[in-house]
């Protein structure tokens, strides 16, 4: 747990950067600092590992003040991902990722071969190894900031905007891939971003910070979303939220009609040999050869943000629903799909 006890950070012209930030960052979990800039949660952040030294209050990790702790010793304990990866240019992408085990005394073969085996798990081929970071892409090179800070199994781990300086694409596939290694080895983690859609995403827990170095708000995300505490909170996440907070629930419960309900329409759902979506046909629309694409179709395993989405973008107005072999096996049209959100909205209001 990294606790923050009435924390404050004031610079010598007077400027308050964070002020009696009082926070508690759930051992195993992923808390999600943002807020707009200026507002503390980079130098709230870099408390943690003492890069900046609090003004007033202390900062603890499981229980024992980081003031007390040699500087050098307590960062080797701390994962640091920033944005940009900062990878040091003139050594391998192996050699990157042995730095703290190297630092610790690990022997060179089993700190290689550790280096090895994270490239695999943060989805990096080993014959990359022996490349530098020059020679590969932003996305992979995040990868490597991200292998290099798990390389010495530091239980706490601090981020700071680790997948801004990359494409929407490559930023989503690297939450994805994030998000799969946060089940399997639930660190201790402090991430910073601008991105209220990435603090939702990625978050178990959302600290909301506002101008002037204050907390507005700490909560689960579907609670963030639900009741924003006021003003600024509701105003920062977004009048969308209702839209955003369908993220947290499933696909699954939604009732599907049979395909044969667009099969004699003026749209028609055209298959491959599979039984695959293949695009529409009909008034306005592509031909059998040739048919509009769907816009995407969507698993029971998926969120009803998702179907909603591509209920919005449908050209037909109607989503495919397909099983784990992307073959269709329902579809539901925009005016179902809206009826049944309402009966979800008006269950949550009136449970009886």
């Amino acid at each position: 747990m990294i606790t923050f006890e009435g924390v404050s950070k004031v610079y010598p012209d007077g400027t308050v950067a964070v002020e009696r930030l009082d926070m508690e960052l759930p051992t195993g979990e992923l808390t999600v600092l943002v807020g707009p800039s200026g507002c503390g949660k980079t130098t709230s952040l870099r408390m943690i590992n003492r890069m900046v030294t609090p003004s007033t209050g202390r900062v603890l990790i499981d229980g024992v003040d980081v003031a007390g702790q040699d500087e050098a010793l307590l960062r080797r304990g701390i994962g640091y991902v920033i944005q940009a990866a900062g990878l040091f240019p003139h050594r391998t992408i192996v050699e990157n990722i042995m730095t703290v085990p190297a630092l610790v005394g690990t022997s060179k073969k089993k700190a290689r071969a550790t280096a090895v085996e994270l490239m695999e798990r943060v989805g990096l081929t080993p014959s990359l190894a022996d490349r530098y970071p020059v020679q590969l892409s932003g996305g992979q090179q995040q990868r490597v900031g991200v292998a290099r800070a798990l390389a010495a199994d530091p239980p706490v781990m601090i981020m700071d905007e680790p997948f801004s300086a990359v494409d929407p694409i490559v930023r989503e596939g690297l939450q994805a891939e994030f998000l799969r290694l946060q089940r399997d080895l639930g660190k201790t983690i402090a991430m910073v971003t601008h991105d209220i859609d990435e603090a939702i995403k990625l978050g178990d827990n959302v600290a909301v910070f506002q101008e002037g170095g204050r907390l507005a708000q700490f909560a689960t995300p579907r609670e963030l979303l639900a009741n924003p505490a006021d003003d600024f909170v509701a105003g920062f996440v977004g009048r969308d939220r209702g839209f955003r907070s369908l993220s947290f629930d499933s696909a699954a419960g939604l009732d599907v009609a049979p395909l044969s309900e667009v099969a004699g329409g003026p749209e028609q759902l055209v298959l491959d040999e599979a039984g695959r979506p293949l695009g529409w046909t009909g008034p306005g629309l592509g031909s059998t050869a040739s048919p509009t694409p769907t816009g995407g179709a969507f698993q029971v395993t998926d969120s009803l943000r998702l179907v909603t989405d591509l209920a919005i973008t449908s050209p037909v107005g109607v989503v495919v629903r397909v099983d784990e072999h992307g073959v269709a096996d329902g579809v539901i049209r925009h005016t179902a799909l809206m009826q049944q959100l309402e009966a979800r909205r008006r269950r949550e209001v009136d449970p009886a």
